[in-house]
């Protein structure tokens, strides 16, 4: 299914993505930083690692997951990667850990599977460093659901797709534009969101125009 959503999008979309995951939970100290290239959240450290074939060369990352422990279920946002995981298993922080199961047990099945996160607001973008008009990192925030692509509309009106790096950046060599940049981002729901003039930035972020509908259950 395809939609272009307006500002603020739709509340609800497609069917979430079914399939159930099974492997093991472990914890590590997790702050919110990691191989997505996110800030660290103090205040919020539901997050986990996904393993090395789930994480998708960061296709998963911003994405949330609702995990069955032994004890407890919980949703987490994906923020790092696992290196030594096996498929299927998850490296949630302690606190969150702790949501599923006894921190004394190490190491616990679980299940898992897909969900829209619950985010406020509208989608962000995160200029990375370095970022002008002859080469520009883009990372999207604050998104209901995975991001499958980003686009940039050049001045000749011909879109082009760039680039997701495993650090969760999509780069553009030779840059997006000068000045404010049209950007068309894609969910892995196949929504779109345009923003036809995104301030170009240098290790900024601002805001997008609207939200990726939740998808349902």
């Amino acid at each position: 299914m395809t939609a272009t959503m307006g500002e603020g999008g739709d509340p609800t979309g497609a069917v979430c993505e079914p399939t159930m995951h099974t492997g093991e939970g472990t914890y590590y100290g997790a702050t919110g930083e990691g191989a997505c290239s996110f800030d660290a959240s103090p205040n919020d450290l539901r997050v986990a690692a996904m393993n090395m074939a789930d994480y998708a060369g960061s296709a998963v990352c911003g994405s949330c997951v609702t995990v069955d422990g032994p004890s407890g279920t919980i949703t987490v946002r994906i923020v790092d990667l696992c290196p030594g995981c096996a498929s299927g298993d998850l490296d949630f922080s302690e606190s969150a850990f702790a949501e599923i199961a006894d921190p004394a047990l190490g190491r616990v099945p679980i299940s898992w599977r897909f969900v829209s996160c619950p985010v406020d607001g509208d989608i962000r973008y995160r200029f990375k460093e370095g970022s002008s008009q002859y080469w520009a990192g883009v990372q999207v925030r604050n998104h209901r659901n995975p991001i499958a692509t980003l686009e940039f509309k050049d001045e000749g009106g011909v879109w082009h797709s760039v680039a997701r790096e495993s650090y969760n950046y999509f780069i553009q060599d030779g840059g997006m534009g000068v000045g404010t940049l049209h950007l068309r981002v894609t969910d892995a729901e196949g929504n779109v969101l345009e923003d036809p003039a995104v301030p170009l930035l240098d290790s900024q972020e601002t805001p997008g125009s609207g939200q990726f509908p939740a998808c349902t259950n």
